[in-house]
């Protein structure tokens, strides 16, 4: 069965003050979904954006799935109206929920997708334990908080793991990657078993958006039907 690759740029990396066409552009240039990396200044250090970000894009006329992660404790109360202002996926860290079960519910109860997002030293029980209640898993390959980080390679063992939970489910999941993912990489990435790729500066920071999605794709090609 031919795997379908999904990229997901970050728009931590994009230039704001353009915010409508950046996305327009890297839709255009064949990405697949649009990252949101919500940071709270508390779960983690940084400050980044809420669901108005969300809602402009909607009313810009981005019609692209809007993937969501939550970096932010408590997570509950951003749910909704990120669900309103146009959330497709949310995905929060086990950490910063106080009843896991209860936020996948909330998440899907407001017409979004669930998933849970993994740090790199998170153990991969949450994922054996909620996988029937899950749609998406982003692996963590860097440290939440910040953009630019290179990729910790001893998560891509937990890749591999995680892709075997899935497997033996027997459902659809998408099992994505987040941190440090550039073109020269993903391929290898891809061998592990992620069919989600968000990279930010990986794509928001070359020359030609167009050109280094077609590399990814060109890089992913060997890996789409393992």
């Amino acid at each position: 069965m031919t795997k379908e690759f999904k990229i997901a740029p970050s728009i931590l990396s994009a230039d704001f003050a353009r915010l409508g066409k950046e996305v327009e552009s890297v839709i255009s240039a064949g990405a697949d979904f649009v990252h949101f990396d919500v940071m709270d200044n508390h779960y983690v250090p940084n400050l980044t954006f809420g669901p108005v970000i969300c809602k402009s894009l909607r009313d810009y006329g981005i019609e692209a799935p809007i993937d969501v992660h939550l970096m932010v404790q408590p997570v509950d109360r951003l749910i909704a109206d990120f669900a309103e202002a146009g959330a497709t996926y949310i995905t929060f860290h086990p950490e910063a929920s106080d009843d896991i079960g209860a936020t996948l519910d909330l998440i899907r109860s407001n017409g979004c997708l669930p998933g849970l997002a993994i740090n790199p030293p998170t153990p991969l029980s949450y994922v054996e334990d909620y996988l029937d209640q899950i749609e998406i898993i982003t692996m963590m390959s860097v440290n939440p908080g910040f953009a630019g980080q290179s990729f910790i390679p001893e998560v891509l063992d937990k890749l591999t793991e995680t892709r075997t939970m899935i497997e033996k489910s027997g459902r659809k999941v998408f099992l994505e990657i987040d941190g440090g993912v550039k073109a020269n990489n993903i391929g290898d990435i891809a061998s592990y078993g992620a069919d989600v790729f968000v990279s930010g500066s990986g794509i928001f920071g070359t020359d030609n958006y167009r050109d280094t999605i077609d590399e990814m794709r060109q890089n992913l090609a060997p890996y789409s039907n393992q």
